[in-house]
């Protein structure tokens, strides 16, 4: 499946969940990074949240480095992507954030970078008052000291704030 047709079945899922009311009140979009390699598989990190002992995955989507979307919870569930605030929020995450020397870096794919831009584009058709913001900015968007950890590797805030 293409990323187009991939995003077109989510964007279609996104406005039936909207439709109905039956959605979580939305007040952030978090973005994050896997904080694996690239060569990490979905299974692999769908994995890696059941060894921690959680029920539910710690996002809603993942992005594969070739563009593909995965849903990993429907979004009117809560997942375990940002401590005290996955209750009101939705959690997307690209495979990667991880150089091969084990530093943490921005290796967004081109693809993954158009997905991403996609996948918000259509969840701010559904919740236009939600904060996009990279998963560090909740203890900093400016000073790096405050961060506890680098996810998503980037400025995401910056970088989507015209969505």
């Amino acid at each position: 499946m293409t990323v187009g047709a991939n995003l077109v079945n989510l964007s279609t899922r996104i406005t039936s969940i909207k439709t109905f009311h039956i959605m979580r009140n939305i007040k952030n979009i978090f973005i994050h990074c896997t904080a694996t390699p690239q060569s990490a598989t979905p299974e692999s990190i769908t994995e890696g949240f059941r060894k921690r002992g959680w029920k539910r995955p710690g996002y809603h989507y993942l992005i594969e480095p070739d563009g593909r979307v995965r849903q990993l919870l429907d979004i009117t569930q809560a997942s375990n992507g940002v401590q005290g605030h996955n209750a009101n929020a939705i959690n997307i995450a690209y495979i990667g954030g991880v150089a091969k020397d084990g530093k943490a870096t921005d290796n967004r794919t081109v693809e993954q970078k158009a997905a991403i831009v996609h996948l918000l584009l259509q969840l701010r058709e559904a919740f236009p008052t939600a904060h996009i913001m990279g998963h560090r900015d909740i203890w900093s968007q400016t000073d790096s000291r405050k961060w506890k950890k680098q996810c998503p590797c980037f400025n995401a805030s910056r970088e989507y704030k015209y969505i």
